[in-house]
């Protein structure tokens, strides 16, 4: 009759009650996981940086959590893309993560012809955030950042950082637009030999995660300028943030955590988030991650998912206005 949906045949019946089958475990939390196997969790860097010693600390708060191992696999190379690609392509059932950090926001429009962007991955927790810092050495006059803005308006001045599109140089190329200065930008295959030669007289500055230096400037071979976060850091909290040291607007935070392909079932993700956070509430968790100078994180996987975006379309921009190529 007209104005009357038309009744369901019993076929057609019978193909929604089809397709329902189909969804419902899409759906449904699955009760068996991580029971089946373990977990494959790919670190896109060497060993012994702080990206992977912060990975390796996951795995064993996520193995004791949930009862069952989470062996790392590091895959390093071009930028962390080795890995990340590697990811990508694996089947989002639950039983492969992905140590994420900033990286995932730069690298498709640092290297534009990858075969992943940030839709190849569902975001699980940030994990930790990652303060960049510009450090000096200790017996240099400039004691302040406005000090080593005059110093680069004066004279030319060499700043390390941990590679050709790093977090680091980016912000660097943000820092220098803004205070209208120029300086040399001396990328390095990694930050410890940017500090080697810092600390050897070869660089004026070093601008790098606060993880790296920590224990250099609290020993006093080097001074800090300034750290990038919007608030002083529980490692180092007699060094001022950017805004303080008088550069508002230019904050930036680097992040260690966790992501897995795209596609993987949300009450994985969510499970996962909280067995994190309560691996990270540890005390002796928490004092592993000060002594890194790194700082838990306790968000939500939408909260990543939200900073991956934001932060793709901001570096993207610094990259195409910097005319940064990748080495």
């Amino acid at each position: 009759m007209p104005g009357h949906a038309a009744r369901p045949t019993r076929r057609g019946l019978l193909a929604l009650v089809g397709a329902a089958a189909l969804i419902r475990p899409a759906l449904a939390a699955p009760a068996a996981w991580p029971a089946e196997r373990s977990v494959r969790y790919i670190v896109p860097v060497a060993p012994g940086g702080s990206q992977d010693i912060v990975a390796r600390l996951f795995a064993r708060q996520l193995a004791d959590s949930l009862n069952q191992a989470f062996p790392v696999e590091n895959l390093p190379g071009a930028g962390s893309n080795i890995g990340y690609e590697q990811a990508a392509r694996q089947r989002p059932d639950g039983y492969t993560l992905l140590a994420g950090s900033d990286s995932l926001s730069i690298n498709k429009a640092l290297f534009p012809r990858l075969g992943f962007d940030v839709t190849g991955f569902a975001p699980v927790a940030q994990g930790v955030r990652v303060p960049q810092i510009l450090v000096v050495r200790a017996d240099s006059p400039v004691q302040e950042f406005g000090q080593f803005v005059d110093l680069a308006r004066r004279e030319p001045v060499a700043v390390g950082t941990p590679g050709n599109g790093s977090l680091a140089h980016l912000l660097g190329e943000q820092i220098q637009a803004a205070a209208e200065i120029r300086w040399t930008h001396a990328p390095y295959r990694g930050g410890a030999l940017a500090v080697n030669d810092l600390l050897g007289g070869s660089l004026q500055g070093v601008l790098i995660n606060i993880g790296a230096v920590t224990d250099h400037v609290r020993g006093g071979r080097l001074r800090g300028l300034f750290v990038s976060s919007g608030q002083r850091t529980v490692a180092l909290p007699e060094v001022p943030t950017l805004a303080e040291a008088g550069l508002a607007g230019a904050e930036a935070v680097g992040w260690h955590g966790i992501v897995a392909p795209a596609g993987t079932d949300p009450a994985i993700l969510s499970r996962l988030n909280a067995a994190l956070i309560a691996g990270m509430r540890r005390p002796e968790v928490a004092e592993r991650l000060a002594a890194l100078g790194l700082e838990p994180a306790e968000g939500s996987p939408e909260e990543l998912g939200r900073l991956i975006q934001a932060d793709a379309g901001r570096w993207a921009e610094v990259i195409r206005r910097a005319r940064i190529q990748p080495d």
